[in-house]
């Protein structure tokens, strides 16, 4: 479950990056952007939460 949410975690970093991309090269509207951004917020906490309760692995 850590790695789960330490993946949870990187797409929730990756997916602001590209939507501004593609918000800029015109493929989506803002309000488009700006729902990936919500989601990506979503992922990122969701893996945050994961990676606090579940704890490394020894």
């Amino acid at each position: 479950m850590y790695a789960l949410g330490r993946m949870l975690q990187f797409a929730g970093l990756a997916i602001p990056p590209l939507a501004m991309i593609a918000q800029l090269a015109e493929r989506i509207r803002t309000g488009q952007m700006l729902q990936f951004l919500v989601v990506a917020v979503c992922l990122f906490g969701t893996g945050y939460l994961l990676q606090q309760y579940t704890g490394p692995r020894s």
